[in-house]
């Protein structure tokens, strides 16, 4: 942890380069929220612990029924900052079981051309030498 106290013997500047770590962002203090976005985010959580399937587009439309005008891109950004988001399929929901064997269709990837098992192909005949 970086101390601020004259009575270390390395700087600030130093203790940032020791930790890799910008003094902008050392001494960066994030803006409070303001009431009016409070009283909104406590909003969006009622909404939200009924319909978590809303996104933002939704959840502004039900806002501004409910008398608090905000936009999208402001609910979303509300929304994002709470760690809300809409519970949606997600990508890759159907993955194959991992003891499954897989199964190919040889047919595709041959060009159409169908493969004949071997146990259904003629037996060669026997060559004469």
């Amino acid at each position: 942890m970086i101390e601020r106290e004259e009575s270390t013997p390395v700087s600030v500047r130093r203790q940032c380069e020791l930790l890799f770590c910008s003094r902008s962002g050392f001494y960066y203090e994030p803006a409070p929220v303001s009431p009016e976005d409070q009283a909104v985010m406590n909003l969006i959580d009622e909404i939200y612990t009924k319909w978590p399937f809303y996104g933002a587009r939704r959840m502004s439309r039900e806002l501004k029924s409910r008398g608090s005008f905000v936009g999208r891109k402001h609910a979303g950004r509300l929304m994002r900052l709470m760690g809300l988001e809409a519970i949606f399929p997600k990508k890759n929901t159907s993955k194959p079981y991992p003891g499954h064997p897989r199964l190919r269709d040889d047919s595709r990837r041959r060009g159409g051309a169908q493969r004949i098992p071997r146990f259904l192909q003629p037996a060669a005949a026997p060559s004469i030498a």
